[in-house]
């Protein structure tokens, strides 16, 4: 399990909207016809989630979220909190009031759960396979359109950490950015010339020539793009610390503890949000 300090779950003012044009979405034009239509209003009940499938759990805020907004009237209690591992059968939350409400509220609690979860347990699997490496795991913005929040809170969740939020975090010259500018001197240079003091500067490296550059300009950071294990050992001893390493492309679980053990400071990977299959988690009354 994660430190829970370094989680930070995303602020309630945050994560309302999100919630809300997911159930917005859910309801349409009319509302959840078939509670309203098959259940009496005034019929409370309990119900109670459940992970169908071993995972770490991330999203259970965010349920607690969906079914308020539905119904203030809900209980909503938690049996663990996001960042736990839960076995097959383990129950994660509690939820009591009106049946209409929480059968509403449903499907959106799952899929926010099921989803984040699911990215919480690839990340997690990740982090333990490079346990007693330096490296650590982040996350990049390929995030699916609207969820980036939720789907970053999620890899910390799992013990990972996140690289940039968005384009106006730090500066991230990568292939193309080069190309276009005339050279990573000339990119490396207008950045300078316009950037805050409390912005970062990280350049993509293809080749081992191209990091020499890099370091040689005294940017915070290379990003080794989909570098052999060789080559990224050789990378690290060029580096001798002076730029952060961050290792790129390909990662997957039965490769990425031979790129820790190279020395690099962080391993990045798309697919743990954008790949990351959904874990199983029901909810029975």
């Amino acid at each position: 399990m994660p430190d829970r300090s370094l989680l930070r779950p995303p602020h309630p003012l945050l994560l309302e909207p999100i919630v809300r044009r997911a159930l917005e979405e859910d309801l349409g034009r009319a509302g959840d016809i078939t509670s309203e239509l098959v259940i009496p209003p005034e019929r409370n009940a309990a119900a109670r989630l459940v992970a169908r499938k071993p995972g770490t759990i991330a999203g259970l805020n965010v349920a607690q979220a969906a079914f308020h907004l539905v119904d203030p009237a809900l209980a909503f209690r938690f049996e663990i909190q996001d960042g736990d591992e839960a076995n097959a059968g383990t129950g994660l939350a509690t939820v009591e009031g009106p049946a209409r409400s929480i059968l509403s509220a449903e499907r959106v609690a799952l899929n926010f759960v099921g989803h984040l979860s699911g990215i919480a347990t690839v990340t997690a699997n990740l982090v333990k396979a490079v346990a007693g490496t330096k490296a650590r795991i982040v996350c990049t913005r390929k995030t699916t359109p609207g969820l980036r929040l939720l789907e970053k809170y999620a890899v910390r969740c799992g013990g990972g950490f996140n690289h940039r939020f968005g384009l106006d975090d730090a500066v991230l010259i990568k292939d193309n950015h080069i190309v276009a500018a005339g050279g990573i001197a000339h990119a490396v240079a207008r950045a300078r010339a316009g950037l805050g003091h409390m912005a970062k500067i990280e350049v993509e490296a293809d080749s081992l020539e191209q990091l020499r550059e890099a370091l040689q300009l005294s940017v915070d950071t290379v990003l080794l793009d989909n570098m052999a294990i060789a080559e990224l050992r050789h990378a690290v001893e060029l580096s001798k610390g002076r730029a952060v390493l961050e290792a790129s492309g390909n990662v997957a679980l039965d490769t990425v503890r031979a790129v820790a053990e190279t020395g690099v400071d962080y391993i990045s990977s798309g697919a743990i949000t954008h790949s990351a299959p959904n874990l199983d988690v029901a909810l029975d009354f």
